[in-house]
């Protein structure tokens, strides 16, 4: 399999400082050293992201190198539309991080401004698009209408850009997942059969070695089953050869909650995501689950919470991503220790590959995968990235299709029970 070329451009290693007097401080809205900086990260084309900027007291003091608070991913025709001056603009795109006093948001009802500080600009260059890491700026530099002029006490921001190659394998699913789809590897213009994918439902046969895992009916139409709950999913992933290389399956039936008519956060349906055992002939070993249920709001929310089965860690589950999809237009499920939603009070570490259990590090982290899919209703054909980094062997991308393949499903198993089902074709197993 080989490789599409991203670059990841983090930001990390943020710290403020302010020479001078407590009334210099003051000056930029900065009144106390408990009050609260942020900034706004920005590059053309790319959702803006806010971030927290700490503060530092001691002139000798300098913020952990290591530490990443935004990254962006590049693929090569996003560098070439930085690259190229459009017709609003002059010159070519910025890194931009624009620097404030204070957050947004509200205090009884009365809104609260934000003081801006200063602003750091750093131009995208030819340099970005050489496929090696490269520290882009690293120190601290004074920023904006706070720049120390005259010998005048000033703001400064201290701040690291680096640029890593951060090659991925793109897959995608040639139709929606319920139809049993083929799934190739995108290269440029070229696709490559590398999986099949099987679905079925409450389709089990009693000498299936999953069939320990499973629930289904043995009574009624899939039609009935599924006006009272959705259960008896199973998705199986096979490599070129027939052999089935990783599954996925509903463990935990997606039913209406008490007093409503969707699947909520007190009852979450689940999915196991297993790999063959190498130890045990015909057997799976479970290597991940996911949690999905509904969000009702202005606009309804899929949830969907993935976490790694560990050996190795105490409690055995790692919690590794918490995404939420809109249920109409769908979005990208990702695993991505740099960009989680909802972060856990400690470290989310990430896996040297997805079957080396034992190798977890909180040192290692940035993107995993990720997974776009389409909303309800829409025909959905997921296409998912994989990181170079994360995949040893074709084995380890079939895993993370299985998942893929549950992402895309539960889209459906949350929709409300109260609509009409439409009616389906039964898959053969």
């Amino acid at each position: 399999m080989d490789p599409q070329a991203f670059i990841r451009l983090s930001i990390g290693s943020l710290g403020l400082r302010v020479t001078g007097t407590p009334l210099s401080a003051a000056k930029y809205g900065i009144h106390t050293l408990s009050s609260s900086c942020s900034c706004e990260i920005r590059l053309r084309g790319f959702p803006v992201q806010t971030t927290s900027v700490p503060l530092i007291s001691s002139p000798d003091a300098v913020p952990d190198a290591q530490s990443i608070s935004s990254s962006f991913y590049l693929e090569e025709s996003d560098l070439k539309a930085l690259l190229t001056p459009g017709c609003f603009y002059a010159s070519h795109a910025c890194l931009e991080i624009v620097v404030f006093a204070g957050r947004k948001g509200s205090h009884c009802g009365v809104g609260i401004k934000r003081q801006q500080i200063g602003t750091f600009k750093l131009e995208v260059g030819p340099e970005w698009g050489q496929g090696r890491p490269l520290i882009l700026f690293s120190g601290w530099i004074g920023i904006g209408k706070s720049k120390q002029e005259n010998g005048k006490p000033g703001a400064e921001l201290h701040l690291r850009v680096k640029l890593d190659p951060d090659p991925r394998y793109v897959f995608q699913f040639e139709d929606e997942t319920k139809l049993s789809p083929q799934i190739v590897q995108l290269q440029g213009t070229t696709k490559q059969p590398i999986f099949s994918c099987k679905f079925s439902r409450d389709r089990v046969s009693p000498v299936d070695p999953m069939s320990a895992y499973w629930s289904f009916s043995a009574e009624g139409s899939v039609q009935e089953t599924e006006r009272r709950e959705r259960k008896g999913w199973k998705v199986k992933i096979h490599d070129l050869s027939g052999s089935a290389v990783a599954a996925a399956f509903i463990t935990t039936p997606f039913v209406p909650s008490t007093g409503c008519d969707w699947v909520a956060r007190s009852n979450p349906g689940a999915w196991l995501i297993v790999r063959p055992d190498s130890c045990r002939p015909n057997s799976w070993q479970p290597w991940g689950k996911l949690e999905v249920w509904r969000e009702r709001g202005i606009r309804d929310l899929i949830c969907c919470r993935f976490r790694l089965i560990s050996e190795v860690q105490e409690g055995g589950e790692l919690l590794m991503s918490e995404v939420f999809l809109n249920a109409e237009k769908g979005g990208e499920f990702f695993i991505d220790t740099d960009r989680q939603v909802r972060a856990p009070a400690t470290p989310v570490p990430s896996p040297q590959s997805s079957g080396d259990f034992a190798a977890l590090s909180p040192v290692v982290g940035g993107f995993v995968m990720s997974c776009r899919v389409q909303g309800e209703g829409k025909s959905s054909k997921p296409l998912v990235q994989l990181a170079m980094r994360h995949v040893t062997c074709v084995e380890d991308a079939a895993i993370f299709m299985a998942l893929a393949a549950a992402v895309d499903l539960s889209i459906e198993a949350c929709r409300p029970f109260r609509r009409k089902v439409r009616r389906e074709t039964n898959n053969s197993w």
